[in-house]
């Protein structure tokens, strides 16, 4: 890899080379669906940490040396364990880095994660912010975990996190605001609240649980739909989304000022993401919506999000769903582990 290539994402094929390179490694042989068209799924390792309090190690100490400081008791995750709502964890991550020079990584929660209310940011030694992977980095990944609506049952090699490789420094392409559809359908549900006091949703068990058991259905005839401050809520997008294949995005919250809410988790959209040349025009966006301390009406259409797209460094081998996924041509969608509602 040198410096003559344009800065942008990498895409899997680069990042299937950085793995034979042994620029990136891991504890355990790497499962086959493990590279996405532009990012990397991360796997659980088999210690993790109950903490009293979340942390950045800081450019001086690795995170070892700040979990001395803060964690309660350690976590066997071999044989799996459940991670209890409003309880904070840092667990290890079999992925192993040893960065080219001009190669930095961004991390971010998969689709799934977000949709079931985990609080997850990617940690690594000497760092001063979560999520971001400073080019040249050598070393090992954490993830700090935070159940917020539902307890989850995890393993080792459980896939909360992904992360996101860029060579250089990409130019954004563009930003375009994203709305939230509250129309009705024929089945009239606009979104779903998360039930607060559900059981253990397990993260490795897809179609397995009964979403009235974890989510109560929501109706609106008026365009409008109160948001309650702490609750958590599943929308979609008014607007289909549409990722080119030279092209990756990456969903951010819009200003506070705009409103007292937030979509609550950021989003990777990998290229091919809705196209016809996927063979799937008509995705939307799933939105993650919490409110703040105040009461919040929102209505349709209005803006709660931005999609931020950059470059790729060359066209990816393959395309977001071309092996199959849970999410392409989606509507208003639960995660992968919920059974469809009826």
């Amino acid at each position: 890899m040198t410096d003559a290539h344009a800065a942008g994402i990498l895409p899997c094929q680069t990042i299937e080379s950085l793995i034979a390179q042994e620029a990136i490694t891991s504890q355990t042989p790497f499962d086959r669906d493990q590279v996405q068209p532009a990012s990397l799924d991360l796997r659980l390792g088999v210690r993790c940490w109950r903490v009293r309090a979340s942390f950045l190690p800081g450019v001086s100490r690795r995170v070892p040396d700040r979990l001395k400081d803060v964690a309660m008791h350690e976590l066997d995750l071999s044989k799996g364990a459940v991670l209890e709502k409003g309880c904070v964890y840092i667990a290890e991550i079999q992925e192993r880095l040893a960065l080219p020079a001009n190669v930095a990584a961004r991390g971010n929660p998969k689709s799934s994660t977000g949709r079931v209310d985990v609080f997850v940011r990617l940690l690594s030694d000497h760092s001063k912010a979560f999520d971001d992977i400073e080019a040249g980095y050598e070393g090992p990944l954490y993830i700090e975990i935070a159940p917020q609506t539902f307890s989850v049952l995890v393993r080792a090699g459980t896939r909360l996190n992904q992360l996101r490789l860029k060579l250089g420094d990409p130019v954004k392409l563009a930003i375009r605001s994203v709305g939230v559809d509250l129309t009705p359908g024929e089945t009239g549900i606009v979104g779903f609240r998360g039930r607060r006091h559900a059981g253990v949703v397990d993260l490795d068990h897809e179609d397995g649980h009964d979403p009235r058991d974890f989510w109560e259905p929501l109706e609106t005839r008026h365009g409008e739909l109160l948001l309650d401050p702490g609750e958590f809520y599943i929308l979609a997008s008014k607007d289909d989304v549409e990722i080119p294949v030279m092209e990756a995005a990456e969903m951010t919250p819009i200003d506070p000022s705009v409103g007292e809410f937030r979509v609550h988790y950021a989003g990777f959209f990998d290229p091919g993401f809705g196209t016809e040349e996927a063979g799937a025009v008509g995705s939307k966006g799933v939105l993650e919506v919490r409110s703040h301390e105040t009461p919040f009406l929102l209505e349709d259409g209005q803006t709660v999000a931005r999609l931020v797209y950059e470059p790729l460094t060359e066209r990816p081998a393959r395309l977001y769903g071309e092996g199959g996924s849970h999410y392409q041509r989606q509507g208003l969608k639960l995660s992968k582990h919920f059974k469809a509602w009826r």
